[in-house]
C-alpha cells in the first residue's frame, strides 16, 4: 500500500500545472488499481509531460495547415 501511495504522490505532481495547486485523487483508486497499473500511468503522464511541445506542435501545425485549406 505504501508504494501505492508513492506513485499516487508522483501522479499528483504531474497532473499538478501551477505549484500552488492542490490536487486531489479519490483515495478508491489505491484499492481500484494495482501498482503495474499505476507505474503506467505515471509514465504515460511522464511522456506527456516530456513531449508537451512537441504534442502541441503538432497540434498547432495541424491546424494551421487546415485553415490555409479553409477546412475549419
Amino acid at each position: 500500500m505504501k508504494m501505492k501511495t508513492q506513485i499516487i504522490e508522483n501522479i499528483k505532481k504531474l497532473i499538478k500545472i501551477n505549484p500552488e495547486e492542490n490536487i486531489e485523487i479519490n483515495p478508491n483508486y489505491l484499492e481500484y488499481f494495482d501498482v503495474e497499473e499505476l507505474l503506467d500511468i505515471q509514465k504515460q503522464l511522464e511522456y506527456k509531460k516530456e513531449n508537451i511541445s512537441k504534442i502541441s506542435n503538432n497540434y498547432l501545425d495541424e491546424i494551421y495547415q487546415k485553415t490555409k485549406k479553409d477546412e475549419i
